[in-house]
């Protein structure tokens, strides 16, 4: 189960804290588009997202998206927030998670995923050898595969919580 539980697990990407990567030895965050930084297909993260991004800037976090979609999502978006990407990211596959950190200039074991599918972000940046912060999606997705991949996540984020909670006592 190690591979599919995350590093750390938060609401939203803005929870996230530049104290919390600190505390992480993390210098990069990987990050997913649809569902992290906003919802499916739309062409620009909320306000929230907006003045985060910023402050991870600010306190000298590199940032990256890596992105299973193609150029014509990834592109528009990635300019509209000033961040380079990795679009066809092929994830779970660990290469374009290395592709995106070697963009970043930073080793594997300083950087985190963020993300809000285990069996892609979260097994991908372990597969990488990466952290990974899980966030939870910002909204349900309405196609079959996802309903089935949510599904399966619940078993695990189940079983992670119960470890969690061991773990705190």
């Amino acid at each position: 189960m190690g591979l599919f539980f995350p590093t750390v697990m938060v609401p939203k990407a803005y929870d996230i804290t530049p104290q919390m990567l600190c505390s992480m030895g993390v210098k990069g965050l990987i990050l997913d588009i649809d569902n992290t930084l906003t919802t499916h297909d739309h062409p620009k993260p909320d306000q929230q997202i907006l003045r985060w991004l910023e402050q991870m800037r600010s306190n000298g976090i590199h940032l990256i998206l890596l992105s299973n979609n193609h150029p014509p999502r990834v592109e528009p978006f990635a300019k509209k927030i000033g961040l380079a990407f990795e679009a066809d990211g092929k994830k779970p596959l660990p290469g374009g998670y290395r592709r995106a950190a070697l963009a970043m200039g930073l080793l594997p074991e300083q950087t985190a995923v963020v993300g809000d599918q285990i069996f892609t972000d979260i097994l991908g940046a372990h597969l990488a050898g990466m952290s990974s912060i899980l966030v939870e999606p910002f909204q349900v997705e309405p196609f079959f595969r996802f309903r089935v991949k949510r599904f399966l996540e619940k078993g695990i984020l189940k079983r992670y919580r119960k470890k969690q909670r061991r773990e705190f006592v």
